[in-house]
Order: structure tokens, then C-alpha cells, then sequence
């Protein structure tokens, strides 16, 4: 059972119908069906032939009509649409790159910290050496 309800977390779960999908978005059956046909939103059917929506496609709908209303074909719309969702994608890249470069600067500074520190111990145990050098000379 805790299977099933945790399905509905999921965005991408078809559990809208068309009717409620509709009402949600402020638009007629019509329209969601358009989009169907024209392939620009393919909703999940059920074994009955029903539409089914996840909350992904109900967003996706959503900017749809936005652009549609802006004046937009439904050509254009799906291009910028696809447009966004690039950019989206770039600028998540961009953002791992970033959170690499900055581990990576961390890890790097924590190196230089350490190296210094080691040659600092390095030099001192020379002139330990040094030392003990000058000292063994003396007793000769």
C-alpha cells in the first residue's frame, strides 16, 4: 500500500484525468486533447483509453496555453519551451562545474595549507640535522 501512495510523489505518475486536468488548468478538454493530437503533450492512457496526466505534463500544459495566450503558435511555443528546458539543463551543468570548482579550490587549499606546513616541518628537521652535524664536527 505505502508502494502505491509513494507513486504519487512522483512527477512524471499519470494520475489526473483529463476532466480534472482541465478544471486545474483553467482550460477546456478541448485544448488537452488538441495538444494530444498534435503530439505536443502525449498523457498517459489508461487500459480504457483514457487520458491520464502527471503533474510534469500538467506544467507543461500550463506554459503551453501561457505562450499560446502570448500570441505564440503552437510551433514557436514548443520551441521555446525546448529553448527553456536547454537552458535549464545549461544552467544546472553550470552549477555542478561550479560546486566542482569550488570542492576542488577547497581541496587545493587544504593542500597548499598542508604542504606548507610540511616543509615547514621539513626545514626544521634540517636544521635539526644541521645541528646535530655541527655538533658530532665538535666532538671530533
Amino acid at each position: 500500500m505505502t508502494d502505491n501512495l509513494s507513486r504519487l510523489d512522483d512527477e512524471d505518475y499519470p494520475v489526473v484525468s483529463m476532466g480534472q486536468a482541465a478544471e486545474l488548468l483553467g482550460v477546456q478538454p478541448a485544448f488537452l486533447r488538441s495538444l494530444d493530437t498534435s503530439g505536443a503533450l502525449q498523457p498517459h492512457r489508461t487500459d480504457g483509453g483514457h487520458r491520464r496526466y502527471s503533474r510534469r505534463q500538467l506544467r507543461v500544459a500550463t506554459r503551453l496555453r501561457e505562450l499560446l495566450d502570448e500570441g505564440h503558435t503552437l510551433l514557436s511555443a514548443e520551441t521555446i519551451m525546448d529553448l527553456e528546458n536547454r537552458l535549464d539543463d545549461t544552467d544546472s551543468a553550470r552549477q555542478r562545474a561550479d560546486d566542482a570548482r569550488d570542492h576542488a579550490t577547497a581541496a587545493l587549499d587544504t593542500a597548499r595549507v598542508d604542504l606548507r606546513s610540511r616543509t615547514d616541518e621539513l626545514t626544521a628537521a634540517r636544521e635539526q640535522v644541521e645541528d646535530l652535524n655541527d655538533r658530532i664536527r665538535d666532538l671530533r
